[in-house]
């Protein structure tokens, strides 16, 4: 499927950025992963919203055209459709730094103020990736990654488009059969999957970390990302009308003990939805099996 950039599709053999461009040249960048459904894209407005935030927050630029964005996101999601036969797909979005040549060459020299460079947007719709039907009727293993997220750092909670670490996480834990690594942070409380929001379930009540935009006040800043999905599943839990499952989420800071407590353990993103987690390296969850708020979950993302 032809890759759409800066506003033409061009053949994916035929995909290039400038040696120049922050992306490729130092990370410089921000992405998103979306799942479209019968031609629809799940969650656009927010996960545009989450882009938008992150570019002026971490002064990737002042403003970003979101509506505009949306459109090329749509209008791809269409185009894929046309030529597969096939609404449901892989959506992903990658903004980056554009061309800082110039800046990064000297521009500063006789005092002047860099140049913002115009951005360099990506979109890549592809089939949607089929998991193991396995993975969601017996649950899956993780494992505790040896990397720790940072709080402290600016970055940390942002989805830019530096995940080497998160991707060899992934590897060593593929390595020893895990589906997913938990992240914790340089604190040791409970942070995230290495691609993934965690939620653990005991005693009735939904547990899970603090993320960006969350904390309380006076608190240490959240290594956390907001997902798109875990928004959605604690409206589902929290819900009261229909639909709603009446459940009492809290967001606290959590640790291994928690973890290795929990009654039901499950991880959400736009890709796989809802996860449940039997096993965490060698210690069994729920007693091996997929707990019934995970299913439920799941059921609510299904729909």
């Amino acid at each position: 499927m032809k890759i759409w950039i800066n506003g033409k599709f061009v053949e994916p053999q035929d995909a290039r950025v400038g040696y120049f461009d922050g992306g490729f040249q130092h990370g410089i960048g921000l992405f998103e992963t979306m799942m479209a459904r019968g031609g629809a894209v799940l969650r656009l407005e927010e996960h545009l919203t989450r882009l938008e935030e992150s570019a002026r927050t971490l002064k990737l630029f002042d403003q970003l055209r979101v509506e505009a964005l949306g459109e090329a996101v749509q209008y791809c999601v269409q185009a894929f459709a046309k030529e597969s036969g096939s609404g449901d797909a892989r959506v992903r979005l990658t903004v980056t730094g554009g061309d800082l040549g110039k800046p990064f060459a000297g521009a500063n020299a006789a005092g002047g103020a860099a140049s913002v460079p115009d951005p360099t947007v990506a979109i890549h719709v592809q089939p949607p990736t089929r998991y193991p039907d396995e993975f969601f009727s017996k649950g899956v293993a993780v494992s505790v990654a040896e990397s720790r997220a940072n709080p402290f750092d600016p970055f940390a909670a942002h989805k830019t488009l530096a995940y080497w670490p998160r991707i060899q996480a992934l590897r060593a834990a593929s390595a020893v059969g895990c589906a997913e690594a938990l992240w914790f942070s340089v604190t040791n409380h409970l942070a995230s999957g290495s691609v993934s929001s965690v939620f653990l379930v005991k005693r009735g009540r939904l547990l899970l970390p603090f993320a960006r935009g969350e904390e309380l006040a006076g608190a240490r800043p959240s290594a956390v990302l907001p997902g798109c999905t875990r928004a959605a599943v604690i409206l589902w839990a929290e819900g009261t009308g229909i639909g709603g499952l009446g459940i009492e989420v809290e967001r606290r800071d959590l640790t291994i003990d928690d973890v290795l407590s929990a009654d039901e353990i499950f991880l959400t993103n736009a890709s796989w939805g809802v996860l449940p987690v039997v096993r965490v390296e060698q210690h069994e969850v729920g007693g091996g099996v997929p707990g019934n708020l995970a299913r439920a979950m799941r059921e609510k993302w299904l729909a």
